[in-house]
């Protein structure tokens, strides 16, 4: 066994990362600045969108865009309820109602067909998911939804460098990116909006910093020209400079990081072959880059002698962190009180919300690292079949 930890995720962060940040904080202007700025231009001139927005995180630009294109009491969205349920809760919280749709088993996005089926004359927006860094299949989306007249929102918090059909995701429709500690890469809490649209870009710019029409950047320190006026009530969720540039120093390593969560993907691939009741999700079959965000597997319990939650216990008692990603939105709390007609309604969402299991994947991760995580997993369920075999169970 281990004699250390290793978490789920961990962001890799170097030494000039850090120094780079003390360069900020020293500067005398830690705000919203010329980092932010810096990073916005990478992130478009990376996906190829007209524009970027940087806000505090992804979660504050769903708020933002929703409000932006006026999505509001009485409207339906579209979207599965197996993503964080940051992305419905910003749809109630507008005063709409989500639509949840089912997803695949095994790839856990959501099809054409079921989006097709959702709408109605109320659907305002629909909201796919690429999950864990795979794209759902977006030509065949846009076309049902250009059909119905219906815009398009990508959630690609998981998706910063994923490609479908060799493009950049962020490109084309507006999506907005997460720049969380777990993702690829990370601001330490962030967000980035990218859209072609440049009257959307520009609403949401002033949503984020009070519904001024200049931030903190336009009016600086010292010497500020006269206060700004109000052109419509907004937040304050821009981003400072001592969190873009974390990412801006990220940004020309995302290609290796990549790179090396494949390489570990591929060696749990390889490996899990060998473990009865494990089950990886398989990409989807569309041609696409992977960004590997998450290495998800569900656990079989009829198979596995235990479910998904004791398989977690017995990779901590062996050093090995996990995590769940996700619960499914319309299981939680409040929506099964408010919402409770989705109930039973997702077979494969709810199927997959009791079973799935993230485990260690990130740049960071040894070859013996990633050996070590499916030792512990056979140990794991080795441990429960013995004792099922003993007839304690």
């Amino acid at each position: 066994m281990r004699s250390t930890f290793l978490p789920f995720c961990r962001p890799s962060i170097s030494e000039e990362d850090i120094a780079a940040i003390g360069d900020v904080l020293r500067s005398g202007w830690i705000t919203t600045g010329p980092r932010v700025t810096e990073l916005e231009q990478m992130i478009a001139d990376r996906t190829g969108a007209k524009e970027a927005i940087a806000a505090t995180s992804g979660t504050a630009l769903m708020h933002l865009t929703l409000q932006a294109m006026g999505i509001g009491p009485g409207d339906e969205v579209i979207g599965p309820s197996m993503t964080w349920v940051s992305t419905p809760n910003m749809v109630e919280m507008r005063g709409a109602r989500n639509v949840f749709v089912d997803v695949d088993r095994n790839t856990l996005l959501a099809s054409t067909d079921a989006i097709e089926a959702a709408i109605t004359p109320r659907t305002r927006l629909v909201i796919p998911v690429h999950y864990a860094g795979a794209p759902v299949d977006l030509d065949a989306i846009r076309v049902v939804c250009a059909k119905r007249g219906v815009p398009i929102l990508e959630d690609a918090a998981h998706a910063i460098g994923t490609q479908y059909k060799g493009r950049e995701i962020g490109g084309g429709d507006p999506a907005i990116f997460s720049l969380h500690p777990i993702k690829n890469i990370t601001s330490g809490e962030g967000g980035v909006l990218t859209t072609n649209d440049t009257n959307l870009a520009n609403r949401v710019r002033r949503l984020r910093f009070h519904g001024l029409a200049v931030d903190a950047n336009d009016r600086r320190q010292q010497g500020r020209s006269p206060q700004a006026e109000v052109q419509e009530p907004g937040y304050k969720q821009n981003m400072a400079d001592m969190n873009a540039v974390l990412a801006v120093r990220q940004m020309p390593r995302l290609d290796s990081f990549i790179a090396r969560r494949d390489a570990i993907a591929q060696l749990y691939r390889s490996r899990l072959a060998e473990v009865d009741g494990i089950l990886p999700m398989t990409d989807p079959t569309w041609s696409h880059r992977h960004a590997r965000h998450l290495f998800v597997v569900r656990v079989d319990e009829k198979i596995c002698g235990m479910d998904r939650n004791a398989f977690m216990d017995g990779l901590k008692a062996r050093n090995i962190g996990t995590g769940i990603h996700f619960l499914a939105s319309h299981g939680q709390k409040w929506y099964r009180e408010n919402r409770p007609e989705w109930m039973g309604k997702l077979p494969n969402t709810e199927w997959n919300s009791a079973r799935i299991c993230t485990i260690p994947c990130f740049p960071d991760m040894t070859d013996k690292d990633a050996h070590d995580v499916i030792d512990a997993i056979k140990e794991t369920l080795a441990g429960a079949r013995t004792t099922v075999s003993g007839g304690i169970r």
